[in-house]
């Protein structure tokens, strides 16, 4: 059975992006970036309501209306925008590490670049 990631395997990974992002192959505007936008990870919902049977997902970034978060079930970082406070309003199948989701993050404001795995799609019985 499926569980949600814990708060101290959550704190691992984002230690894990924190250490890529200072180890030089990121242009250190890219760190300093993520510093100003990151907060204590919070459980957030979402509209689509694939958080609906769990906590939710823990967002552990936001700037504007958008949030890097933390996506359990697909195991990756993901970027989505939010209307309500506490609400994701996309739900994206990204498998990005965090320093991966923050490049893509400090870029996007840039250039309003995303790259994209996509939605969801159901599992076709063959």
């Amino acid at each position: 059975m499926w569980e949600s990631i814990s708060f101290e395997e959550l704190k691992e990974l984002i230690s894990e992006g924190e250490a890529a992002l200072e180890s030089g192959n990121y242009e250190k505007e890219v760190l300093v970036f993520w510093k100003h936008i990151k907060i204590n990870p919070e459980k957030w919902k979402d509209e689509n309501g694939y958080a609906k049977e769990r906590d939710g997902f823990f967002v552990v970034a936001i700037l504007g209306k958008r949030v890097i978060w933390y996506n359990d079930i697909e195991e990756g970082f993901n970027l989505s925008f939010y209307d309500e406070y506490g609400i994701i309003r996309d739900y994206w199948c990204d498998q990005y590490e965090l320093n991966q989701a923050v490049y893509q993050f400090y870029h996007s404001i840039n250039n309003d670049f995303l790259s994209r795995s996509g939605p969801p799609e159901p599992l076709s019985a063959e």
